[in-house]
């Protein structure tokens, strides 16, 4: 009689434990179970979205793994301290990303790890043998892989952009000299406006304006200067040995300027040996037209003018457009267009009106609002650039900056031209913030202020501006009271 011998258990049997990893594991998984492949599959590619090599890690080549887990634990690092340095010292923070070489490895870095996200979703994709899933599921972990591909790496790639975009603007924006100290506690901003559009051989400002930016409070105050001002005086330089009485206008007829303070770009830019009056221009990153303009300015209004920005009026529709627009209150109807003067008084070339009234205007209509000038004076126009100034300024908000940054990068960089150094950034930074909660204060140097720009009286101006920038302090009351 034979004897049986009983059945030889399994190795699952043997080994509880080991069996139902066996089964489910990731390594290695039963490949002829669809269902497993396919569970697996999905864990596959989502632990590739939330932890980069950990697929590889566990399933795969784990020496890639362990570039994909470094390479993400390091960049973690890096923005957990950008965070913490930007809670701590937002300004700090912002010294470092202004400069050139962190914002180019800034880029590199984020386009080498997308590449490496790319690569490490490929890889994925293989690990998870797509035959061996179910027929059904197929397309959908496929397509999963790609979306959360594209939403992780396109994440770094357009941060990339956006840090490549930085780099640009800051190098072709901003220059590159020392830093100036304040000037009798404020830092002063000569605001040039002027329109280099296509058949321009030369260019007369048409906005004149200083910014002064309290060094400590951030208070701001604008100074509208009238582009037909006349006699103006300089402050010491070339422009005063010339002109020590005042602008008398170029000695040669045949130039046809006369001595208002908007022709003194092309004065000196065409008329006179500019780069001998000003051999330091250029290397400063001006011009010496800017720099003639800048002498008048503070001679006109006696203060000192660390710093120059010109405003390109050809492409400031751009910018306009690239801030989402911006809001402004029009007081009256004003005519659109390239508008010509008739010899009996009419106009033509209207292309449009800009109606009264609240408006949200773009970047054209807005160009026309601080151009139109025939149907009102030099004066209502220059109120309007100030009020357009101020409302770009309010447009300048975090969200607006972030979500639309590539743009009004691109924008400035094209229109927008300083020689504000990149250095200054952080604490100007700084001053702007403390300015959004302030009220600005406006100077129109016109016949409302008693100016009278065909015949100035300087020391008059000299008097409001220092009033406007420091205030007398108020006088203690009687008896010792508050």
């Amino acid at each position: 009689m034979s004897t049986l011998s009983p059945p030889r258990p399994s190795a699952a049997a043997a080994s509880p434990g080991r069996g139902l990893w066996n089964e489910y594991s990731l390594r290695t998984p039963d490949a002829a179970s669809p269902e497993i492949m396919t569970r697996r599959g999905w864990w596959l590619v989502v632990m590739n979205f939330l932890l980069p090599g950990s697929a590889q890690a566990l399933a795969g080549d784990r020496r890639l793994g362990r570039v994909g887990l470094i390479s993400t634990f390091v960049l973690w690092a890096l923005v957990l301290v950008t965070l913490v340095v930007g809670l701590l010292s937002w300004q700090t923070l912002l010294a470092v990303f202004s400069t050139w070489i962190v914002l180019l490895a800034a880029q590199v870095v984020l386009v080498a790890y997308a590449l490496l996200w790319v690569v490490l979703t490929i890889d994925t994709l293989r690990l998870v043998r797509l035959v061996r899933v179910r027929p059904r599921a197929r397309a959908g972990i496929a397509a999963l892989s790609v979306a959360l591909l594209v939403a992780a790496s396109g994440g770094a790639v357009y941060a990339s952009q956006v840090a490549g975009s930085a780099r640009d603007t800051i190098a072709s924006v901003f220059g590159s000299g020392p830093s100036m100290p304040a000037s009798d506690g404020y830092y002063n901003f000569l605001l040039l406006g002027a329109d280099s559009g296509t058949g321009r051989t030369h260019m007369l400002f048409d906005s004149i304006s200083v910014v002064s930016v309290n060094a400590e409070t951030g208070a701001v105050t604008i100074t509208g200067i009238p582009r037909d001002m006349r006699d103006v005086p300089f402050s010491d330089g070339p422009m005063k040995k010339l002109y020590p009485n005042g602008h008398q206008g170029h000695a040669d007829p045949s130039c046809g300027w006369d001595n208002k303070i908007n022709q003194l770009n092309t004065e000196v830019g065409v008329c006179m040996d500019g780069e001998a009056l000003y051999p330091d221009a250029a290397a400063n990153g001006s011009t010496p037209g800017i720099e003639a303009t800048r002498d008048a300015a503070e001679g006109v209004l006696g203060i000192t003018i660390q710093y120059f920005v010109f405003v390109d009026m050809d492409g400031f529709a751009e910018l306009i457009d690239a801030l989402g627009g911006v809001d402004i209150t029009v007081a009256e109807r004003l005519p659109k267009g390239a508008l010509h003067k008739n010899p009996d008084g009419s106009l033509s070339g209207i292309t449009g009106w800009i109606e009264a009234g609240r408006q949200h205007m773009d970047g054209d209509t807005a160009q026309w609002y601080a151009r139109s000038r025939y149907t009102t004076s030099d004066y209502d126009r220059m109120k309007r650039q100030r009020q357009l100034q101020q409302a770009i300024l309010d447009q300048f908000t975090p969200t607006t900056v972030l979500t639309r940054f590539q743009g009004i990068a691109s924008a400035g960089s094209e229109i927008v031209h300083t020689d504000i150094p990149s250095s200054m950034l952080p604490f100007l930074a700084d001053l702007a913030v403390k300015a959004k909660s302030q009220k600005v204060t406006t100077i129109e140097l016109t016949r409302d202020n008693d100016v009278n720009p065909d015949a100035p009286d300087f020391d008059h101006i000299h008097d409001l501006v220092q009033r406007a920038l420091h205030p007398p302090s108020p006088s203690p009351t009687p008896g010792g009271g508050e």
